[in-house]
This record gives structure tokens, C-alpha cells and sequence, in this order.
């Protein structure tokens, strides 16, 4: 079995989101894009809150302060959804409301 080696890290420099689609833009010239459905804060966030981002350190990952949302680039390139929980999520919901 072979192990998977990167030659260097993923990083972002740009990102932007259109419709229900997040589309990283990479170091290394590629662009990756996700469904929004697979991070239900930045889905249920307001296009403002959407739109507060920043890159973590050279870019190995982005955060979103005001949903308190961090996302690594390498999870994304590995098909990794959100982990949080369904009960989490329901209570970020109602906050959010409340």
C-alpha cells in the first residue's frame, strides 16, 4: 500500500462564493470547489458574514470569525465535510435567532 506524499502544502490565496459553491483558489495555480452544503455555517450565514474571511498563516486555512468557522485547506482537498454535530448545529441555529 502506498502512501500519498504532498510536494508541498496546500495553501490558499483567495476565495470567493457565488451561489451555493465556495471556490478556493490555491498556491499552486489550481482552484477547488465545494458545495456549501458540506459547512452549514457559511450556508446559513448572511452574505456579510460570508463575506468576513481570513486566511490563516500563509494560508493553510480560513476562518470565518463571525460564525466561528474554521476551515483547513488540506481537509478540503481531502473531501472532509464539517464535523459538527447535528445538536451543535441546531444550537448555533437558535443563537443565532435568539
Amino acid at each position: 500500500m502506498s502512501t500519498l506524499t504532498l510536494e508541498q502544502e496546500p495553501l490558499a490565496v483567495d476565495l470567493r462564493m457565488t451561489g451555493d459553491v465556495l471556490a478556493l483558489s490555491l498556491a499552486d495555480g489550481r482552484t477547488l470547489t465545494v458545495p456549501l452544503d458540506w459547512y452549514p455555517r457559511l450556508k446559513h450565514a448572511s452574505p456579510v458574514e460570508r463575506g468576513n474571511w481570513q486566511l490563516l498563516g500563509d494560508g493553510y486555512a480560513i476562518e470565518w470569525p463571525d460564525l466561528d468557522e474554521h476551515i483547513g485547506v488540506a481537509g478540503l482537498l481531502a473531501g472532509r465535510r464539517s464535523g459538527e454535530s447535528e445538536k451543535s448545529l441546531k444550537q448555533w441555529l437558535a443563537s443565532r435567532t435568539g
